[in-house]
């Protein structure tokens, strides 16, 4: 009966206005008189939604690319012809098309029926690779159920897409970037797009007679040693071939007639990216790697083909907009049959910057040889600026093996799953017990708080007794030496004596300094990442211990503390030149040859310590005492050596195996041609840090200030001081 009434109103509401048309303005309103038998008429007044309100709503959810809630919102007829995943992939590749990075709207206009409606509404994509581009459109809705839903179909998207038509999108790819070395500039990249030639040896074609200049020969190119060489392919089975490494095509052109004498070698060209030297600094380049299929999207969306190889570590991730250029772009619009209907917009290519690098290569690569079989890292960054000019993290990895075509799944698989995790960049992403380098922190704490002066004197005993159901043992018990008996501070950082820092840490908690120590860490940059380009970790530091005794042990470097050897070298650097704490970086450019870089260093001071200048001379002092006093902890490694160097020896319990190895310090040379250095080294589980990594301080300084020439004596584990020479001195 509803039905009939509104039909019945309709009628009477026409002859109404007909008869007011025809009347007078004075005629009196007509009246209806029901027929018999009929009810009386019924009005229905019930409110219509607001459909620009329902509009607003399904693109707030465009907007949010929120799929699955506006497909809620389609008419009965749209999700009858179109499924869910039909209709997310349609806007998912539109957006793809595009590369889109957002969208936003303005609605036009409205025109309103019973149950239908439309909105004409502005629709403006930004995109990664053509700026905006912005289209008028149209919305139909429909009233079901109480409620206006969206009568759906591609020309909402562009108006363009009607009738079948899709979108096409041609992208231009510039050549990526290279990486460049701090020494070598255009002439000696570390990293570069290169014709590059795969050399693999397959054992079962090996000449016995001939087999031992085969291996000298392949040593002598990749400046390798020949166990090693033997190594690669000593366990590989007869009919298979075992890779020996990368060179560029120039290096195999030089050694090809020598190389094709013997049948047991092969030789696969490819054009790839290419991490010269089997990759110097691997840790600071990174690699490149395929697209992954979860990031696909992400990186369409960008401009990218899917195609491409993305950085996915070191300065190839950092620096990935700049090393990859500005892709362009034209975008057509086709029809069902995959004829161009038109160009909706295009934008041109734009070249890849380079990286140039603060590290050395020459000084680099001889550093990591330095290392031998030891596992660690080291830091050599210049003191007055933060500039890292060697970050070595052994043992290392070639990153060719990620790209080159010649690598099989098990090249790649020797890496990823070694237990020494060379992927590992222990120099930055490494935490370990500072041990006794902490101790420059506990000395400036203890000074700060005027609680101790330079000249306070404490006997170190062999063991100490202080803290109650506890003894602590001085280093020297191990050594099977005697008490170092009266000391001065100064003095007592020199010798490291363990009992006198544990004193000043109960001291200063029983007067009530219960957070000095943690302090003076925070402010000298422990308990936080640096800043530097790479991944780096915070580490850790309780800032307010609870318990004494963990105060105590924090101030010999360890209980709960975690730091990184660049946080070490960092405030090594900040104490060597008078305070000032620089961010490290690994970038001193970025910019094409020959034009104005978009990017140039400029030293960036992250804090001033907030220590006095008289506490940071009584530690330098006894640095120096460190490398120069009769008894001081290193001088044994420094004799008549001809540099300024201050320093300190640390050596880390460590609860899994042998302690690990410290040495931090810095020069103060003022050499005009080589600004001075901090230096921060570990060696994992290497024993004593007066023994294990003081030589390589020295070994670092001595070939920074003699550019290579003089390597500094022989390391523990080494016959003779010989350093390989550098890649581009061969």
């Amino acid at each position: 009966m509803k039905s009939f009434s509104k039909i019945f109103f309709v009628f009477v509401a026409s002859v109404l206005m007909l008869t007011a048309c025809n009347g007078s303005a004075t005629q009196p309103t007509p009246t209806v008189t029901p027929t018999t038998g009929l009810p009386d008429p019924v009005i229905n007044i019930e409110s219509v939604p607001d459909v620009e309100q329902a509009a607003v709503a399904y693109l707030d959810l465009w907007k949010a690319e929120d799929y699955a809630a506006m497909y809620d919102r389609l008419s009965q007829l749209t999700k009858d012809a179109v499924s869910m995943e039909e209709f997310e992939q349609s806007h998912r590749n539109t957006a793809i098309k595009l590369t889109m990075q957002s969208l936003d709207y303005s609605v036009l206009s409205r025109m309103v029926n019973p149950t239908s409606a439309q909105i004409s509404y502005e629709i403006r994509y930004q995109t990664a690779l053509m700026n905006e581009i912005s289209r008028d459109t149209i919305m139909n809705l429909t009233l079901e159920d109480g409620a206006w839903h969206v009568q759906w179909e591609p020309g909402m998207m562009l108006p363009e897409l009607t009738g079948g038509n899709y979108l096409e999108l041609v992208i231009e790819v510039p050549a990526r970037g290279n990486i460049y070395s701090s020494d070598a500039s255009e002439n000696y990249p570390l990293v570069s797009f290169e014709d590059a030639v795969t050399v693999m040896v397959t054992p079962g074609k090996i000449v016995a007679d001939s087999e031992g200049r085969m291996v000298s020969l392949l040593a002598e190119m990749f400046d390798r040693s020949e166990a090693s060489i033997y190594a690669e392919y000593e366990n590989t089975a007869d009919y298979q071939y075992s890779v020996i490494g990368d060179v560029t095509l120039e290096v195999a052109n030089q050694y090809y007639d020598r190389l094709t004498r013997y049948d047991a070698i092969s030789l696969s060209n490819f054009r790839s990216r290419f991490y010269h030297d089997g990759g110097i600094a691997p840790h600071v380049t990174g690699f490149v790697l395929t697209v992954p299929a979860e990031e696909l999207e992400k990186y369409q969306r960008l401009g990218y083909t899917g195609e491409e190889k993305i950085g996915a570590s070191g300065l190839e991730a950092w620096g990935e907009q700049y090393l990859a250029g500005k892709h362009g772009a034209d975008l057509y619009v086709k029809d069902p049959q995959g004829q161009v209907l038109t160009k909706i917009a295009s934008s041109a290519a734009e070249p890849a910057q380079s990286i140039y690098t603060t590290i050395d290569s020459a000084y680099q690569y001889r550093l990591q040889q330095s290392f031998g079989d030891n596992v660690g890292a080291m830091v050599v960054m210049e003191r007055d600026t933060g500039k890292v000019i060697a970050l070595v993290s052994v043992p290392g990895y070639d990153p060719n093996v990620f790209i080159a075509p010649s690598y099989t799944a098990y090249s790649i698989a020797e890496i990823t799953q070694d237990p020494l995790n060379p992927m590992y960049n222990r120099a930055t992403q490494g935490v370990y017990p500072p041990g006794s380098v902490f101790k420059i922190i506990t000395m400036a704490a203890a000074l700060e708080t005027g609680v101790y002066q330079p000249t306070s004197s404490y006997y170190c005993d062999s063991y100490w007794r202080e803290l109650t159901g506890w003894v602590g043992e001085d280093w020297t018990v191990s050594h099977g030496d005697g008490p170092s008996g009266q000391l001065t501070l100064q003095e007592g950082l020199m010798r490291s004596c363990n009992p006198w820092f544990w004193h000043i840490a109960y001291s200063l908690w029983n007067e009530g300094y219960r957070t000095s120590i943690p302090d003076v860490a925070i402010d000298f940059g422990l308990g936080k990442t640096t800043g530097i380009e790479i991944p780096d970790f915070a580490g850790s530091i309780n800032p307010s211990p609870t318990e004494v005794s963990e105060y105590v042990q924090m101030a010999i470097g360890q209980s709960t503390l975690q730091v990184s050897p660049l946080q070490v070298a960092a405030f090594a650097a900040a104490v060597g030149n008078g305070g000032t704490l620089y961010q490290p970086t690994l970038v001193e450019k970025i910019g094409l040859t020959g034009q104005t870089p978009v990017y140039t260093f400029e030293p960036k001071v992250v804090r001033q310590l907030n220590v006095e200048q008289s506490t940071l001379e009584a530690i330098q002092e006894a640095m120096v005492w460190v490398v120069n006093n009769s008894r001081g902890t290193a001088q044994f490694n420094f004799r008549n050596y001809p540099y300024k160097i201050a320093g300190k020896t640390g050596t880390a319990e460590n609860p899994l195996g042998k302690s690990h190895a410290w040495f931090a310090g810095y020069t103060f040379q003022n050499d005009p041609d080589h600004p001075d250095i901090a230096v921060a080294i570990i060696l994992e589980n290497a024993g004593e840090g007066s023994e294990m990594a003081a030589p390589l301080f020295r070994r670092a300084v001595s070939l920074y200030f003699s550019d290579g020439q003089n390597a500094g004596g022989t390391m523990p584990w080494e016959d003779s001081p010989y350093i390989p020479a550098a890649p581009e001195e061969e």
